[in-house]
């Protein structure tokens, strides 16, 4: 074992779970046997996989904490709750929209997809004697197949785009504002899609199936994969994530002797880097990424969620969050919606029994100002493209935004993915998707020094029709705009400077600690 440290700032990482009145109680989860993650989170909701009766039907919450939610919200659940009830069969994964919070679109065995909205007015007298729950109406109505929708996943740069995993072994991509047909159908796969992820411009998708193989889809160039490999060996629930805007996806699995994997995948010729055999657990392992470079890995049936940190195409493990009551299902919160003051990098939402657990992982630090080093810029609600300009072929960067300010800003610009290769071909070498060079894990770059600072929009008005995407003015030739470039300009120096003084501090802590380690070998020698 080596006697050095490796410099990190996430090594003292730790899982805290909430208190007993952050959490929730009396939630009844639903009973569907389909691999799926039952809850899903946006900055303000959470939506659960609800067990009723009449048809299928998922329950909407507001987030369980002091910081979000509004007053009166209980402990424990009242029997009667507003469900989103339309579906006519169980109701089999849900996915809210990363540019609003009150949108969120169900996919169900009954082969619909469904969008809905939630209006502050839906919680207004909660719970309080009296109350009567009203259910909620879905704003738009998709049949997106004739057999079951087993997931749903919204695009990450355009508006009122998502993508929906059928019985029919297709993906298909809609507009939301014209969704009498699919505008993609990517497909069809071996055996049945058991995970979607899109990249973050949203450029390829990429799908694990129960036919055992990983594919890249450049879904507006044709319905078929220009990447095809073989992924885990082993039959059971397979999933997939992007990690950030690296040119590398994780995916979990099993092998042939049923022990529990992670592998990591490049993207240029889908060829494994690193290979990890976790556990011999029977359930499904469900990763999470976090832009920190941090990999979450939380198991069905089991109640640890363990977490790795990505550097140099390798994986560092952080910790481990341990406990006795194991997790049928859970999610992240967006990380624009974290607590920075305590400097909470990310928080899980974790359903175990029928209780919903609010866990948050958290850098130990003392200082009280903001930790420019633990947290990158987060997505924002701001999306880069409308619907019929990513159809027709325009790409954009992420909107991202500040924690420290709130200030919204593009991130950088990712290259059109690169065609099929022919069927004939082997897939080159080189990466197949041009994307941003990845940072050092131990120092996460900050955001381009010259673009754009705007303040962040606000949220779309409440209505009872899906919003449309509206484009902001730009406005050129001002004294604002010389304001915001200087801005834009000592803010990215600023934190340049406190990347640096950190960068400094680590390296004297680990030359600290290494000189220990040597003194105590030069110590034991002499013995």
């Amino acid at each position: 074992m080596s006697r050095f440290v490796r410099a990190s700032k996430y090594r003292h990482v730790f899982g805290q779970s909430s208190k007993k009145e952050h959490t929730i109680e009396n939630v009844k989860v639903s009973n569907s046997a389909w691999d799926t993650n039952y809850i899903s989170a946006s900055g303000k909701y959470l939506a659960i996989n609800w067990n009723a009766s009449g048809g299928g039907a998922f329950a909407i919450l507001p987030l369980p904490s002091p910081f979000h939610g509004i007053n009166g919200f209980p402990h424990k659940l009242p029997d009667s709750l507003p469900l989103a009830r339309s579906h006519t069969a169980a109701v089999l994964d849900t996915d809210w929209s990363p540019h609003n919070d009150s949108i969120v679109a169900s996919g169900a065995e009954d082969g619909k997809v469904m969008i809905w909205k939630v209006e502050p007015s839906a919680f207004e007298g909660w719970a309080q004697e009296g109350w009567e729950p009203e259910p909620f109406d879905p704003v738009l109505r998709i049949d997106a197949s004739p057999r079951k929708i087993g997931q749903v996943l919204f695009h990450p740069t355009a508006a009122n785009v998502v993508a929906s995993a059928s019985g029919e072994h297709t993906v298909k991509l809609w507009d939301l504002a014209n969704p009498e047909e699919p505008r993609i159908v990517l497909g069809p796969h071996g055996d049945a899609v058991q995970g979607i992820a899109f990249n973050p411009t949203g450029t390829v998708l990429a799908t694990t199936s129960r036919d055992k193989k990983i594919r890249l889809f450049d879904p507006r160039k044709g319905p078929d994969p220009v990447r095809v490999t073989d992924g885990h060996a082993g039959i059971k629930g397979s999933r997939i994530v992007w990690l950030g805007d690296l040119d590398r996806i994780a995916t979990t699995g099993f092998s042939r002797m049923s022990d529990r994997q992670l592998n990591i995948w490049e993207t240029g010729g889908l060829g494994s880097i690193k290979s990890i055999n976790v556990d011999q657990s029977s359930g499904v392992l469900m990763p999470f990424w976090s832009d920190n470079h941090i990999l979450f890995v939380a198991g069905k049936g089991d109640g640890n969620i363990r977490y790795y940190e990505y550097e140099s195409d390798s994986l560092f493990a952080l910790a481990e969050h341990k406990s006795s009551d194991p997790q049928r299902g859970i999610c992240f919160l967006p990380r624009r919606a974290l607590n920075v003051a305590d400097c909470e990098i990310a928080r899980a939402y974790k359903i175990h029994a029928n209780i919903i657990e609010p866990i948050a992982f958290i850098v130990p630090r003392k200082a009280d100002s903001f930790q420019a080093d633990i947290f990158p810029p987060a997505q924002s609600l701001e999306s880069s493209l409308t619907a019929s300009e990513y159809f027709n072929g325009k790409n954009a960067p992420v909107k991202l935004v500040d924690l420290s300010n709130g200030v919204t800003f593009s991130g950088s610009v990712s290259s059109p993915a690169a065609s099929s290769p022919p069927p004939s071909s082997v897939p080159p070498p080189s990466r197949a998707f041009s994307a941003p060079a990845p940072a050092p894990a131990a120092a996460p770059a900050p955001p381009p020094p010259q673009v754009a600072l705007r303040e962040p929009s606000p949220s779309p008005p409440a209505s009872a029709t899906l919003p449309k995407q509206v484009e902001s003015p730009v406005r050129a030739g001002s004294v604002d705009d010389d304001l915001k470039s200087e801005n834009a300009r000592l803010t990215s120096e600023l934190r340049e400077a406190r990347q640096k003084i950190r960068n400094l501090e680590l390296q004297v802590e680990t030359l600290r600690a290494n000189a220990r380690k040597a003194a105590q070998a030069l110590l034991d020698g002499h013995e």
